[in-house]
């Protein structure tokens, strides 16, 4: 830990990056009938991808390495500030109905799908990181603090994280955009749907949402808001009591189908 708080290269290519993003903003684009909204962390992931050793090479494996020792710290941050925002919220999102509370029973969907496709394309360990939930930031916290960074189930958060950041508002911005045109759902329901944990798949979804509803602007930002609060709280609970848990049970049954073993031989 000294020696990443000494690493004072590292310290200042992120403040560039930090810098350079916030000043280029939030773009937004029309796509079809809804928008695509880009959003500064986005861009502190490519630009910060050419200073990396496979580019310009000015930051080295060793500067990397390092680097990765801070992430839990700056995430304690980032918890203690959900912790601000959901207790003077707490009564409201309570009254916004058992749907809010009970959202967070997707991670098990998530898990029961993405668990046997990692395994299929190859993965191991790495798939219980990666598929046990939507991995954002309170996650890959989780998987830090139980695993370590540096381990097979660290690698799997992180990869589908850094995916998530790039084409997760994309993604959510363009399917917000179809769900509505197909009118399944209640635009309500849409984005209470966007509040998975990450404020920046949140703001792509109620923001093409708005967009189509206009009317309904302000209801569908603050049931956006209010989902994606409440994911950032029980998320963590959810994911450490029911789906690490059906996680490894899941990775343990599969892995004896597909190799004739135990994991733990491995």
């Amino acid at each position: 830990m000294t020696d990443a708080i000494k690493n004072v290269k590292v310290h200042l290519i992120v403040l560039g990056l930090v810098v350079a993003s916030e000043l280029i903003g939030i773009l937004t684009f029309n796509v079809g009938p809804g928008k695509l909204v880009l959003l500064p962390m986005l861009y502190a992931v490519f630009i910060g991808a050419f200073f990396g050793p496979d580019f310009l090479k000015i930051v080295k494996q060793k500067d990397m390495v390092e680097a990765s020792s801070l992430v839990g710290l700056t995430l304690l941050l980032l918890m203690a500030r959900y912790g601000t925002l959901v207790g003077p919220k707490f009564f409201e999102i309570l009254s916004a109905g058992p749907a809010l509370l009970l959202q967070e029973l997707g991670n098990i969907g998530t898990l029961l799908i993405g668990i046997p496709l990692a395994m299929f394309i190859g993965l191991k360990r790495e798939s219980i990181g990666a598929a046990h939930s939507i991995a954002r930031e309170p996650n890959v916290a989780l998987i830090g603090e139980i695993y370590g960074l540096d381990t097979a189930e660290g690698r799997g958060v992180m990869g589908v994280y850094i995916c998530g950041t790039v084409f997760g508002t994309i993604f959510y911005g363009l399917m917000a955009s179809f769900m509505s045109m197909m009118d399944i759902f209640h635009p309500y329901a849409l984005a209470m749907a966007s509040g998975v944990g990450s404020a920046s798949m949140m703001t792509a979804t109620v923001g093409s949402l708005s967009a189509i509803y206009p009317d309904m602007a302000e209801k569908i930002q603050a049931f956006g808001v209010a989902s994606n609060t409440l994911s950032g709280l029980d998320g963590v609970y959810m994911s450490m009591l029911i789906a690490l848990p059906l996680s490894n049970r899941l990775y343990d049954a599969i892995y004896r189908l597909k190799f004739g073993r135990l994991a733990k031989e491995n």
